[in-house]
């Protein structure tokens, strides 16, 4: 029974990083309708930013906070430079464009920082502080993930630049009507899809250890998750996010081993695709003909 509690409850520390990362898979699907594969190496990069910073002398919740800061001007960036030029080519076009990004990104940050794994450090106690069941970090960074999730949720539901962004997201011509500047509410969505990447790739570091191949499990497990939740529903990617953690970590501790715990995710996607392509909350579109 210890075992089993053990485990769950590392799984829901783990699923909240990807509950975060698919949180900014879905943000982006709701402003172009395309998944974006380049946003694990989006947070990869902020991470090594973060290291930076940490390395040149700064305390980690500075460098933390700038990292955020510099991680939603890269989005921003890569939005206006990169995407907008392709945003009315054919799909086949912007996933191509998508996957690019991913290589450069993990080249650049290799050709930087060379591919020698290296340590991040955790703000959190090395002394586990919540029991035997769980550890400080992981504790600690279900605690940032839901207090980022409740940042973004005030942030949409409660500013007007957040309800701008949501009304463009989801209907843009009528959004240009009422004067909203759609595009310039699609770059600040990428801003802060890649700052919430950037928080999601700061707690899971100090866990799979800071190198430019490191997210590419996690963004495998957050795809998993926004599919589970549904693709278009930000609180549905939050559930699949910790759902899928959990399940991991049963699956693996019990079941599978820890040897295959990545298929856990494969399967969840074949699963979902194949039973209810919309995810447990995601929009059912009807076409009629």
């Amino acid at each position: 029974m210890q075992e089993l509690l053990h485990q769950v409850l590392a799984g829901l520390a783990t699923g909240g990083i990807y509950a975060s990362l698919a949180l900014a898979l879905v943000m982006i699907y709701q402003a172009t309708h395309l998944v974006n594969f380049a946003q694990g190496e989006m947070a990869m990069f902020a991470t090594y930013l973060a290291w930076s910073l940490i390395n040149a002398g700064m305390p980690y919740w500075p460098a933390f906070l700038l990292t955020v800061v510099l991680a939603f001007v890269l989005g921003v960036v890569i939005e206006r430079v990169i995407i907008r030029p392709v945003e009315n080519a054919p799909v086949l076009a912007v996933v191509v464009v998508f996957i690019a990004l991913l290589v450069i990104l993990n080249s650049v940050t290799g050709w930087i920082y060379s591919y020698t794994i290296k340590s991040f450090p955790s703000p959190f106690p090395a002394e586990p502080i919540f029991g035997q069941y769980v550890t400080s970090h992981q504790g600690g960074a279900i605690g940032v993930t839901l207090v980022v999730l409740l940042l973004l949720f005030l942030f949409f539901r409660y500013t007007p630049l957040g309800l701008a962004m949501r009304a463009a997201a989801q209907n843009p011509d009528s959004a240009r009507l009422v004067g909203i500047r759609v595009g310039w509410m699609l770059a600040l969505g990428w801003g802060l899809a890649a700052a919430v990447g950037g928080v999601a790739g700061m707690m899971v570091a100090p866990i799979v250890f800071l190198d430019p191949n490191m997210m590419g499990g996690v963004l495998l497990y957050a795809f998993a998750a926004a599919l589970v939740g549904g693709i278009d529903n930000p609180a549905g990617a939050v559930f699949g996010g910790f759902l899928v953690g959990v399940l991991e970590n049963l699956l693996g501790a019990f079941v599978i081993g820890n040897e295959l715990k990545l298929a856990v995710a494969l399967v969840l996607i074949i699963g979902v695709l194949v039973v209810k392509p919309s995810g447990f909350f995601g929009k059912v579109l009807v076409t009629r003909v």
